[in-house]
């Protein structure tokens, strides 16, 4: 299970990773695509976004279909609700230091402005 849900995750981070994809899953949120008009709207070859599109088939961010030569786009069934917990448990484990480092560099500032008045 723990195997899984890290290939799901690692999936899903790669697939992210990239700003076309990121963009490609924007544009299909607001209305199913063929790979030919997103490779027009990215500037990119069909080869380019074919690939693009099948990573995120991969991860299960998008689903296409083919209807007689067209290959059409849609969001697919998965939720990034895996992917936001994951987050969401870096985030707890990080804000309280960061916090603190705030805190340890607010006290070296006020330190340093005192030492200068003293000059």
């Amino acid at each position: 299970m723990v195997q899984f849900e890290r290939a799901r995750l690692d999936a899903s981070f790669f697939a992210l990773s990239d700003g076309t994809r990121r963009g490609v899953l924007e544009q299909l949120g607001r209305a199913d695509a063929s790979i030919t008009d997103l490779a027009e709207r990215f500037h990119m070859t069909l080869t380019g976004m074919r690939k693009h599109v099948g990573v995120l088939e991969e991860a299960g961010l998008v689903c296409t279909a083919k209807v007689g030569r067209v290959r059409t786009c849609r969001l697919g069934p998965r939720q990034l609700a895996e992917e936001i917990a994951w987050l969401e448990r870096r985030r707890r484990h990080w804000t309280p230091r960061f916090d603190q480092l705030d805190d340890v560099l607010e006290e070296l500032t006020r330190k340093d402005t005192v030492d200068e008045r003293k000059q």
